[in-house]
């Protein structure tokens, strides 16, 4: 029997991750900030990765679904013996690298650091890692970006978007997440390899963002305004104190193509995420 210790365990991608293991018979331990209910195969341990107590000695897979970077401090100090690290990290380290936001160049900064860190004390320890860059997320309503606008759009029955907010998406649903970090667990190609995760469809932001709103009972209404009028509706909303954490390098990116290559991913480990058809459900947090 194969153990398994899971960091982000109670999180949107660690939870089906669970699911998997223990399907798949692994003894897991599941760090959690907050207390979870029992889950056969599973022990919980409450905690975090400055904090967390009871840890063993040796396991056969280490999985990080939570930040990258701090997992990364805590894997290059932590005497836990493992040959196998699957970590998550977001193609945010690509796509913010020269963001005009500071605090944008700040995150990708600290992915690379949390993925060279990675890389560098498993190679110390003669460990293979594996690494992994979600794009958008979504599926268990805990992503930031498209259940945010599914809840603004559910209250106001409508949501507005720039007209040239055309730029390509590919969302990833939580699931294919999960089942990409547990193909990649015996795959031997992924071996100190770093692999963008992007979702099975390819499609304009806007489109994107039409899925969303039209999953809604009943569906709300897209407005494509002038770019110029869009951005005076915003200066609106911030000084009202709402969406003040989108800012100008944000709307910029909804022109970009944010497009990632899934072959290398398809080709190493079989990965197939779903397209995009999303539902109500998964923009709604369910409630313990």
């Amino acid at each position: 029997m194969r153990h398994a210790l899971v960091f982000g365990g109670s999180g949107q991608i660690g939870r089906p991750l669970l699911v998997r293991l223990r399907r798949r018979g692994w003894q897991v331990l599941a760090v959690s900030r907050r207390e979870q209910p029992p889950t056969p195969g599973v022990r919980w341990l409450r905690g975090d990765l400055e904090t967390v107590e009871g840890l063993p000695s040796r396991v056969d897979a280490i999985f990080s679904c939570g930040p990258l970077d701090h997992f990364a401090l805590w894997y290059a100090r932590s005497p836990v013996e493992c040959p196998r690290v699957v970590a998550f990290g977001s193609t945010s380290v690509e796509v913010k690298r020269d963001s005009a936001d500071a605090a944008e160049r700040n995150l990708a900064a600290r992915l690379r650091e949390g993925e060279a860190g990675v890389l560098a004390a498993a190679s110390a320890r003669d460990a293979a890692a594996t690494l992994l860059r979600p794009t958008l997320v979504y599926g268990a309503a805990g992503d930031r970006t498209l259940t945010r606008i599914a809840a603004v759009a559910a209250r106001w029955h409508r949501f507005a978007l720039p007209s040239d907010a055309t730029g390509l998406r590919q969302p990833v649903h939580v699931e294919d997440l999960a089942t990409a970090a547990f193909a990649t667990l015996d795959a031997p190609a992924t071996h100190g390899r770093t692999y963008a995760l992007p979702g099975g469809e390819t499609l304009a932001y806007s489109d994107m963002v039409a899925r969303v709103l039209s999953t809604l009972q009943p569906p709300a209404k897209l407005h494509l305004l002038p770019p110029v009028a869009f951005r005076a509706l915003l200066s609106l909303a911030h000084a009202a104190g709402v969406a003040r954490d989108f800012g100008n390098a944000a709307l910029a990116r909804m022109r970009d193509d944010l497009a990632f290559d899934i072959e290398p991913a398809r080709s190493d480990f079989g990965y197939t995420p779903r397209p995009f058809e999303p539902t109500a459900e998964m923009f709604i947090a369910k409630r313990d």
